[in-house]
């Protein structure tokens, strides 16, 4: 399995709810077309699914 993940925020949290803004913000996901690189752990991999919509994904 690949121990890195590549998430770059495509659509902005404005106007989304309170937690969709806090997941953002623990990936660290700040800014529009910001990219993260983050560990592979099932903790990430479940923020990145909540956000799916908003984000893409580089393995």
């Amino acid at each position: 399995m690949v121990d890195t993940i590549k998430v770059t925020l495509v659509k902005s949290g404005i106007g989304r709810k309170k937690k969709i803004r806090q997941t953002l913000k623990g990936l660290g996901l700040t800014r529009l077309n910001k990219t993260v690189t983050l560990k592979n752990t099932a903790a990430i991999r479940g923020m990145i699914e909540r956000v799916s919509f908003m984000v893409k994904i580089d393995v």
